[in-house]
């Protein structure tokens, strides 16, 4: 039997820490907010591995040190307002829901969106709204946000999609197409512009619906 503990402490000293994730505040958030309570139950012994897990409709979980890294890099604030594209499994709405004021979170495929409101009802995530819906263009009916996060790739940034930022807000998004997507945080600047950081690079399951770029022919 597998020792969950072990486990969950293995995962946070082997793969997160030596991600650059040392937010002691993120660290013991991981201990707090149980990851295998999320993950589907045949997969429930990979929990807490160096990998992305398939959860259905062909979407899978981050892995646990890109989650740790993103929700680091995001610097949310207990004030913060956060959409969420993807609600998948529910497992990184959880972490934003405790680091962030309010999620709301949007899921485009039924049993996902099924998945995601059982565990995060079960968790007790009492600040979040969610949705089933289509979110690749965001959500601009409750904007601003502070901060917004795409779980899914997408090959360009949507338009419109940076006015549903607050002043100062912040843009997480993995932005590319196969073999090269650059995980990017793009931040809202005072004077209207905006600055963008590459954070690393990785790939990952695309958004469904996302906007594509406009392609010439000859």
């Amino acid at each position: 039997m597998m020792n969950l503990e072990q486990a969950r402490f293995n995962m946070v000293e082997q793969q997160i820490r030596t991600w650059d994730v040392l937010d002691n505040d993120i660290l013991e958030l991981l201990y707090t907010v149980p990851r295998e309570e999320f993950v589907p139950a045949a997969r429930r012994s990979f929990a807490f591995a160096d990998l992305e897990l398939p959860i259905g409709g062909g979407a899978r979980m981050w892995t646990p040190k890109m989650e740790a890294r993103v929700l680091q890099d995001l610097g949310l604030r207990k004030s913060d307002r956060v959409l969420e594209v993807g609600t998948g499994s529910g497992y990184f709405c959880a972490l934003l829901a405790h680091r962030s004021a309010h999620v709301h979170s949007i899921e485009i495929n039924e049993d996902l969106a099924a998945l995601g409101r059982a565990n995060l009802a079960r968790h007790g995530a009492a600040n979040v709204t969610l949705e089933r819906g289509d979110g690749s263009r965001g959500c601009p009916g409750n904007a601003p946000y502070d901060v917004i996060v795409l779980t899914g790739s997408i090959p360009v940034l949507p338009h419109g999609l940076l006015d549903q930022l607050s002043p100062s807000g912040r843009l997480f998004a993995v932005i590319g197409e196969r073999p090269i997507m650059n995980a990017t945080l793009i931040r809202r600047e005072p004077g209207g512009g905006t600055s963008n950081s590459i954070l690393f690079e990785t790939v990952i399951a695309p958004l469904a619906n996302c906007e594509h770029p406009v392609r010439f022919r000859f």
